[in-house]
C-alpha cells in the first residue's frame, strides 16, 4: 500500500496496471527481520484490522503476502496457520528468510492469484493489502479471494483510500505512483459494486484506521531529513488518535462473508 518502488506503466494488457517486475524492484530493498514494529501506525492500522478474525489455528492466505511481515505476526502473536501467495520471486524468498529467522512455519508460494495452487474453500480468513486497485477492473481479483475462503470464511480486501485528502496530496507530489492505483474504487460504494454478491452471505464496506503519512511519497518534493521528519510527526500524531476519523482514514476495507 505504500508508494514506494520504480514507475510502471499505467495499464498492461491483462488489466494490470504493475508488472512482476515493478515488484521484483520493490522487493530487492533490504528487510529488517523480526516482527513488525507496533509502533508504525500503519502496522498497528492493520493488526487491529486483521486480529478479531484470528485465532488460534485459524486457517490463514494473504494475497500479495510480500515480504511477510504480517503474516509473520499472525503466526507467532495470534497463533495462525499462515500461507501467502506472491508473485514476486525476490519477495517470496525474502518471506522465506524472515519466517526462517524467526523459526515461524508458513505455506508460501511465489504464484499469480489467477493461477493458483492453494484450493478453493480452504483458508478461515482471506485477506490482501493493497493488491486489487492495482488491476482496472478488479472484480476478478475479489472474487477469487472469496473463493480462497471456506463457505462462512471472511474475505477482507484493503485498499489505500486515495479517494480524499491522501490522493489530493498524492497527486501534488508523486503523480506517476497514483497512476499505478485505480481511483474509481476508492469508495465504500464502489468497492460493494465490485463485491461477488453470488458468493455471499453478507459484505460491508469502511473506512479504516488511524491516520499516517505513509500513502504520500513526501521524499519526492523535499530533503530527506525534512520528509522523515514529516513521517515521523504524522506517525506520532497517528499513536495519539484516540479514534479513527473517516476523512483520514488511510484504509477503506470490503469485508465479505463466504456464503
Amino acid at each position: 500500500m505504500e508508494p514506494t518502488g520504480p514507475v510502471a506503466p499505467e495499464t498492461l494488457s491483462d488489466g494490470r496496471k504493475t508488472s512482476p517486475e515493478y515488484w521484483n524492484e520493490v522487493h530487492r530493498t533490504p528487510l529488517r527481520e523480526g516482527l513488525p514494529s507496533r509502533l508504525l501506525v500503519p502496522t498497528r492500522n492493520t493488526i487491529r484490522l486483521l486480529r478479531p478474525h484470528v485465532s488460534g489455528g485459524s486457517r490463514v492466505l494473504e494475497i500479495g503476502f510480500a515480504p511477510g511481515k504480517i503474516l509473520l505476526w499472525l503466526a507467532a502473536r495470534g497463533g495462525a496457520a499462515v500461507s501467502g501467495l506472491d508473485y514476486s520471486a525476490p519477495g517470496v524468498d525474502a518471506a522465506g528468510r524472515l519466517f526462517a529467522s524467526c523459526g515461524v512455519r508458513a505455506d508460501v508460494r511465489c504464484e499469480d492469484l489467477f493461477a493458483t495452487t492453494f484450493p478453493e474453500g480452504a483458508f478461515d480468513l482471506v485477506y490482501s493489502l493493497g493488491v486489487v486497485e492495482h488491476f482496472a477492473d478488479p472484480r476478478d481479483a475479489i472474487r477469487r479471494h472469496v473463493r480462497l475462503a471456506r463457505p462462512g470464511g471472511t474475505a477482507i480486501v484493503a485498499i489505500p483510500n486515495y479517494g480524499g485528502a491522501y490522493g489530493r496530496l498524492q497527486r501534488a507530489l508523486d503523480p506517476q505512483n497514483l497512476a499505478l492505483h485505480n481511483l474509481e474504487i476508492m469508495s465504500g460504494r464502489a468497492l460493494l459494486a465490485a463485491a461477488p454478491d453470488d458468493l455471499l452471505s453478507g459484505a460491508r464496506a469502511y473506512p479504516f484506521g488511524r491516520a499516517h503519512a505513509a500513502l504520500v511519497s513526501v521524499g519526492k518534493r523535499m530533503p530527506a531529513l525534512v520528509a522523515k521528519g514529516i513521517a515521523w510527526t504524522a506517525n506520532g500524531l497517528g499513536l495519539l488518535q484516540p479514534a479513527d476519523w473517516p476523512p483520514l482514514c488511510p484504509m477503506l476495507v470490503l469485508e465479505m462473508r463466504r456464503r
